[in-house]
């Protein structure tokens, strides 16, 4: 798309958005076992069709990029609505494509782009993404899975080990979902159990490269969500200074105040521009994808922490009621910045 398309789009997708993800329905959603409003992940995928957005015509698709998909993304994080953008259509579906598979992409895919099939991909384990939770002996799998994604609406298991990616029924024998307390509310993870669960083994390459561009996928997706929820913060402090009044005036007049707004801009706009050259590296598998991810990664969880704690302290005591939405974005914000672990510069190339 052009950047006067993606801008049309960007709006289309807000504009659903506010309609149908206000944060009473955010609220609301965030009690339920999925997390999310069906409703909501069924308009997106029907009216918009964000699910749909990068995976191949071939698949049922629409063949566009990793760019309109994390597009959505970022503006799924103005609102903090947990459907499974994220989780399913975007970290799913790229390993599955980056599986290399073409009988599981035919077979998955198709219902992945209409919205009606959730994948959740099993990952992490005890210490984070640098060693998969779980194990794989031949075509059988045992261990846990933690901090997953999507797990309890999922209807398939893409499961990452350090032989390989493999492909399992959520409804199995000898799986267990456990949804797990988590600091943010809006965002549901759980633990994915296998006990001796035979698996179908995702394509037949070298995993180590694979895995390495999934963290890639995975880390600028965080970014461009970092970068809308930190963006609606920014907006979120500039209204409420400009109507909470105090010694007579709008407190945003107040130049102490102001400087530390313009530091939100300037916060807000680096993190920006980080996000979508990660975005357009990964997208286009450039050379400089690591580095320009890695870059992202760092930028993209300072500049939401650092935006979000202004804005708590901007709007003062109100901010740290329940009744607000400062404290979601501020859960948020420091979910995000270990969810699929911390920024790590990539090593140097070598000859």
């Amino acid at each position: 798309m052009s950047e006067s398309e993606l801008k049309e789009f960007a709006d289309s997708v807000r504009a659903l958005l506010g309609k149908h993800a206000q944060p009473a329905a955010v609220r609301a959603a965030m009690d339920t076992d999925l997390g999310y409003d069906p409703a909501l992940w069924r308009l997106l995928c029907e009216q918009i069709g964000v699910a749909a957005l990068a995976i191949p015509e071939e698949y049922g698709g629409i063949g566009a990029s990793l760019v309109e998909s994390l597009l959505v993304v970022g503006e799924l994080g103005r609102t903090l609505a947990g459907v499974p953008m994220l989780g399913s259509a975007v970290l799913g579906a790229q390993a599955l494509l980056l599986s290399g598979d073409d009988e599981a992409c035919a077979r998955l895919l198709p219902e992945v782009a209409e919205g009606g099939r959730t994948l959740a991909v099993c990952w992490a384990g005890p210490r984070g993404w640098d060693e998969p939770g779980v194990r794989a002996r031949g075509e059988s799998l045992s261990g846990t899975a933690h901090y997953v994604l999507d797990a309890a609406g999922a209807g398939t298991l893409i499961v990452v080990t350090a032989e390989g990616l493999f492909e399992v029924a959520a409804d199995a024998e000898g799986v267990a979902r456990r949804v797990v307390p988590t600091l943010d509310p809006t965002r549901k993870l759980a633990e994915v159990t296998f006990t001796e669960v035979p698996a179908r083994r995702l394509g037949t390459g070298d995993p180590a490269p694979v895995i390495a561009r999934l963290r890639e996928v995975a880390w600028a997706a965080v970014a461009a969500e970092q970068v809308g929820a930190a963006q609606r913060c920014l907006e979120m402090t500039v209204e409420y200074t400009k109507s909470r009044v105090q010694f007579g005036r709008p407190i945003g007049s107040f130049q102490a105040l102001k400087h530390r707004m313009a530091d939100m801009y300037v916060l807000v706009e680096s993190a920006k521009s980080a996000s979508r050259l990660a975005t357009e590296s990964v997208a286009t598998g450039a050379e400089s994808a690591a580095e320009d991810v890695w870059v992202a990664r760092a930028q993209c969880s300072r500049a939401f922490t650092d935006v979000v704690a202004e804005t708590v302290q901007m709007h003062g005591g109100i901010a740290i009621t329940w009744e607000h939405d400062a404290h979601l974005f501020f859960k948020r914000a420091h979910g995000d910045a270990q969810l699929f672990g911390p920024a790590r510069r990539p090593l140097p190339l070598t000859a």
